[in-house]
């Protein structure tokens, strides 16, 4: 059964994973919707539920925008890590 609030879309952008008390991480978002991303990642040691900070830029044509999210681990798999980003009012 389909949970998710939005339709996620294809997506070549890249994301910089930065993790509280860690060094950050440059990944590749696979797809993305306007409350969740999946990334391409190697195993970053998180865990189901913990928080990070995401940048990642959007091109609109002929603007670029740059978008800075909180996101929660939704899920990890073998390709990569679901997020959960809160949304622009700071609710989920």
């Amino acid at each position: 059964m389909e949970r998710r609030l939005h339709t996620r879309h294809r997506a070549r952008t890249a994301v910089y994973v930065a993790i509280p008390g860690r060094p950050g991480k440059l990944c590749r978002a696979r797809n993305l919707s306007a409350n969740g991303v999946f990334i391409e990642t190697e195993n970053l040691g998180l865990k189901k539920g913990a928080t990070v900070h995401l940048a990642f830029a959007i091109n609109l044509g002929v603007v670029t925008k740059i978008h800075r999210r909180t996101a929660i681990v939704a899920h990890i798999s073998k390709g990569g890590t679901g997020l959960m980003m809160e949304s622009l009012t700071g609710t989920r």
